[in-house]
């Protein structure tokens, strides 16, 4: 080959990658997020006896464009309303108690006519807190002294603040669970009567979280205690960071339990860096298998930690390399981890010794097909396939270790959720205006999690938690706030309420 054709040769291969990054970057901003492929592709598959039809939740799809594998059967009445929703019942009963003819009608029943829902808007009142003061008249007689005596009055969630703690839970449901941010918040309780300002709220959300600090601390101490953790971490920007321009980068961090753990916790953690030694000090004291991605900030961890890897990121970099003109070409590669996640949906409910057998048995196979066709492929290294492939033999090590652990998801799906929630809210308020405020949605968020991770209502949470730490003593021990973590949270809004109205 002459050095023209040589060259030629060179500018054909550099176009051909450059016209492959527009594909894709394009796809990304336009194109469909949806990672589910067509059913009937997967048929090709040599022992297709299960498929994976249904979309690998990563964090990053559009949920509004995933199509349905099948039809829902429609609920019930019954699984649509809470069964702890208050009813009221109506009567509507005759005006007058003659028939036409003037004669007495007799009461023989009634019959049920229909249901229907009703909203209550939300509304706020003034609460003005007074004691009674008493002095006892005897003891004053015996030695002339007088003695006052009070009510006890519980502590506000904050001194000298309007806040209450349906107020401020109220304010960490929008911003934390619905993604309002304070600025759009201020419009809504102007219009019930407080003129609150932006400061003010951004006020009472520091200060409350840093009241839930030793909870956090505790939520900590229980993960680093598991034998399973996973973890992710997400881009953030945080405007007055002392030594750091406002368009730089900070992280937020997170580590959860696995979802076979008897105690679900969650953990946000805000970070001025995505350094190791960030890394290090988060898992500092954690000796089990952590499930992460490739970044390489985990690899300072201490030897104590044995990383697991998560093939969800390697089915999703093959399949944004199968993706031709809007197409999805199946790859080798592709088939064999659709086939790995339709087993490991069979037996996602099993308990992980059953689960770890049933990899050894069965998805060994599969995964030993996998690095056959990796060890034999011969791909542009800056293609996205070539990319997919050097992403899967850097992770090789990592990957394998999850046939050896049943305890853990064969995906890092479940921290990818728990980050997608404070993507969705980032999305909205867009930054951090100071430290404070990243560590104060580091602790709302761990605490919020949480309480889904355990099934519970977040807001109803949020404010027990707001009523009844401020009453405990300034320094209160370990096993007193133990009481107060999400696995050790008794709801009392189990007692349904019924109130009835009768109308002539």
């Amino acid at each position: 080959m002459t050095p023209e054709q040589e060259q030629i040769a060179k500018l054909t291969q550099k176009v051909e990658e450059q016209a492959e990054i527009i594909d894709y970057l394009t796809k990304k901003l336009y194109g469909k997020k949806s990672e589910q492929v067509d059913a009937n592709q997967l048929s090709l598959l040599e022992e297709d006896d299960g498929v994976f039809t249904e979309p690998e939740q990563t964090g990053q799809e559009n949920q509004a464009n995933q199509v349905q594998s099948a039809k829902k059967r429609k609920k019930t009445r019954q699984e649509v309303l809470s069964p702890n929703l208050p009813i009221k019942r109506t009567v509507i009963d005759v005006a007058a108690k003659q028939c036409p003819h003037g004669h007495r009608l007799v009461f023989v029943g009634e019959k049920f006519i229909r249901e229907q829902l009703h909203f209550q808007p939300a509304k706020l009142y003034r609460e003005e807190i007074y004691t009674h003061t008493y002095k006892c008249i005897d003891c004053e007689a015996i030695d002339g002294l007088t003695r006052l005596i009070q009510g006890l009055v519980p502590k506000p969630v904050i001194p000298h603040s309007l806040g209450s703690a349906s107020v401020i839970a109220e304010i960490i449901h929008q911003k934390f669970e619905q993604g309002v941010p304070l600025s759009r918040q201020l419009k809504e309780w102007q219009r019930m009567g407080a003129q609150l300002s932006e400061t003010t709220l951004a006020n009472w959300v520091i200060k409350s979280g840093e009241m839930m600090a030793p909870l956090y601390n505790l939520i900590r101490e229980e993960l680093v205690a598991q034998p399973y953790l996973q973890g992710d971490e997400t881009p953030m920007q945080v405007l007055r960071e002392p030594g750091k321009a406002a368009t730089s980068k900070s992280y937020m961090w997170v580590m959860r339990s696995v979802r076979k753990s008897s105690k679900q916790a969650v953990q946000y953690a805000y970070g001025d860096t995505r350094s190791g030694a960030f890394a290090e000090n988060l898992y500092r004291g954690f000796t089990g298998v952590l499930q992460c991605d490739g970044y390489a900030g985990y690899n300072g961890l201490d030897n104590s930690v044995i990383r697991v890897g998560c093939f969800a990121h390697v089915r999703r970099k093959f399949y944004e390399a199968a993706s031709v003109n809007g197409k999805i070409i199946m790859s080798r590669p592709l088939k064999l981890l659709d086939e790995m996640f339709a087993l490991e949906k069979e037996w996602k409910q099993w308990s992980p010794r059953s689960r770890r057998r049933q990899r050894q048995r069965l998805l060994l196979k599969l995964v030993r097909k996998f690095w056959s066709w990796i060890d034999q492929a011969d791909e542009l290294p800056k293609s996205r396939l070539g990319k997919a492939i050097t992403y899967a033999r850097n992770q090789r090590i990592a990957l394998n270790r999850v046939l050896n652990y049943g305890a853990i998801d064969f995906s890092n799906n479940a921290s990818e959720r728990n980050m997608k929630s404070f993507v969705i809210g980032r999305k909205n308020w867009l930054f951090s205006t100071s430290p404070a405020g990243a560590k104060a949605t580091a602790i709302w968020m761990t605490l919020i999690e949480s309480a889904k991770a355990n099934g519970i209502n977040p807001r109803d949470y949020v404010t027990y938690l707001l009523n009844e730490v401020p009453q405990l003593p300034d320094f209160a021990k370990k096993e007193d706030l133990e009481a107060y973590l999400p696995w050790n949270y008794q709801s009392g809004l189990d007692n349904r309420e019924e109130f009835h109205v009768i109308a002539a």
